[in-house]
This record gives C-alpha cells, structure tokens and sequence, in this order.
C-alpha cells in the first residue's frame, strides 16, 4: 500500500526504523543473520529511502532507492547493507568500526518537475536525467556544502555524468524532492 506524499514518521516510529537499519548493518559487517523486524506499520509503508552511513562525522556509505517498488522493511534492508558493504567509493565496514557508525535515513517524498528558480536549498534534493543518465544529490548536500542553486545543479548534473552546465538544456528534466531525515547520532552533552 503506497505511502500518502505528507507521510511522516512519529518519533517511536523513527528509532524503531533506525534500530532495524542498525541491526541490519551489524548483521551484515558480521556476517551474520538477523530476525525478522516488528509488524509495526511503518515496516510495510512504501517510500524511496536512503541510508548513510558516518563513522567519526565522515561518510562510511550511502545507498538508497528512489521509486520505491517495496516496502520499507526490505528496502531498509537492501540500502543498509549496500550502505555498508557496497558503496563503491569505499571499503566494506569492518566490525572494529561498529561501535562508531552513525546512521541517518532519509526518506523521499515523490520526485516531481521543479524549476531551478523553485529549488528552496536545504528543502529539495534534486535528480537530473538525460537520456540513460541519472544524477542525483539529497537535500542535506547542498547544505553541508553551502552551495548555491546553480552549484547544487551543477554537481547533481557532474554525479550524472554530464557536463556541469547541462541542467541548462531542455534535454535535460530536473527533479526535485524533499526528505524526512533522522539518524541515531548521540549529541555531546556540554561540559
């Protein structure tokens, strides 16, 4: 059953989604198997995903699915354990690191038609496409990097493959969407 576009998370639902990503990922860096996850409902709500990965406040691996085909109980499953064994820019997670891991999961809202003018940064992540070639960079990059419109349209259109400037042309189709965003990170208490 396809999850409403205003879907959101209550905060019990969040940690029982960030427990089951965490629980994967041991399970995955170990290799071991795990049980299966609660009936909640969130477990069976369908939304593309992704699921980063930070060890030491630096990207471990990020892996996510944009049209989601599946529940959430399976893509969690999927993009944690890609996210951890098989992000191609980076080394499978080892065990010794567990203990470190940070992990967040963005869940999208349904890509649709935007206008460079309409991008609001740190709202809208952004998917480029051009004949086979797709790009695509989460809400959170253009603010963890301060860039501006044209500079998150030009990276998105760079992680595509295409040259900088291509989401000037009208062969290329922008979209945008938004994300809810929650990790498992553990503030410092100020001393």
């Amino acid at each position: 059953m396809p999850s409403p576009p205003d879907f959101s998370p209550s905060p019990e639902e969040r940690r029982a989604l960030l427990q089951y990503a965490r629980h994967v990922v041991e399970s995955a860096v170990r290799h071991s198997s795990f049980s299966a996850v609660s009936e909640d409902p969130i477990f069976s709500a369908v939304r593309g995903v992704f699921v980063t990965i930070h060890a030491k406040n630096k990207l471990r691996g990020c892996i996510g699915v944009v049209e989601a085909a599946e529940p959430l109980r399976s893509s969690i499953a999927h993009c944690a354990t890609g996210a951890a064994l098989h992000d191609p820019r980076f080394l499978p997670v080892r065990p010794e690191e567990l203990e470190h891991l940070e992990i967040e999961i963005s869940l999208l809202s349904p890509p649709t038609p935007i206008q460079p003018a309409d991008i609001a940064l740190g709202k809208h992540g952004l998917i480029v496409v051009s004949d086979r070639r797709r790009g695509l960079l989460l809400p959170q990059v253009a603010a963890e990097h301060q860039l501006d419109r044209e500079e998150f349209l030009a990276e998105t259109c760079h992680k595509a493959g295409l040259p900088r400037d291509a989401w000037k042309s009208s062969a290329v189709q922008i979209l945008g969407f938004t994300c809810e965003v929650f990790s498992d990170r553990v503030e410092a208490s100020p001393k």
